[in-house]
């Protein structure tokens, strides 16, 4: 076993038992900080697969911004533990349960469909994906999408400013 595929192992064990942390935690502050956890891992992963700017983008809007929204916003509320399991929504475990069960199968059933059937994959052209060639992308040929989506967030920005004084 090569030491990549060892790496990339490792990484995905860590990814699943930080997401079955976030989902088992009783507590919403560690649930959060359990998905940064799961951010961090996949941009090393995705790292490992040759797609930087991926990895880049999962840190700076994921795993950066987004999340310390969620922080933000559970501190302002107060962090809560959750109730017990089994109270006035108890009905939704099993069907929960279930829905996974069918959701596995389907899963299952769809790879054994396809095992075999990919064929060899060819690998993407060099500087595919990379930063430098997303950048030449969206400077010459969507700048005006590009300039468009700053602006609204912008507007979004100076709005959830003015929202908050008082």
């Amino acid at each position: 076993m090569s030491t990549n595929l060892l790496v990339l192992f490792v990484l995905a064990l860590i990814a699943v038992g930080a997401a079955l942390g976030m989902l088992f935690s009783r507590n919403v502050v560690y649930a959060v900080l359990f998905l940064v956890l799961v951010m961090l891992t996949l941009a090393v992963l995705y790292l490992i697969l040759g797609a930087p700017f991926l990895a880049l983008a999962q840190v700076t809007v994921y795993a950066g911004a987004i999340m310390v929204l969620f922080l933000f916003a559970v501190m302002i509320l107060g962090p809560q533990k959750l109730p017990a399991a089994g109270g006035p929504i108890g009905w939704q475990r099993p069907v929960a349960l279930g829905l996974t069960l069918l959701f596995l199968v389907e899963v299952v059933a769809a790879f054994a469909a396809k095992v075999g059937a990919l064929g060899t994959l060819n690998g993407a052209q060099a500087g595919f994906g990379s930063p430098a060639a997303i950048g030449r992308l969206l400077f010459n040929r969507y700048l005006l999408p590009f300039e468009a989506t700053s602006v609204l967030l912008l507007v979004a920005a100076v709005g959830a400013v003015v929202l908050t004084k008082e």
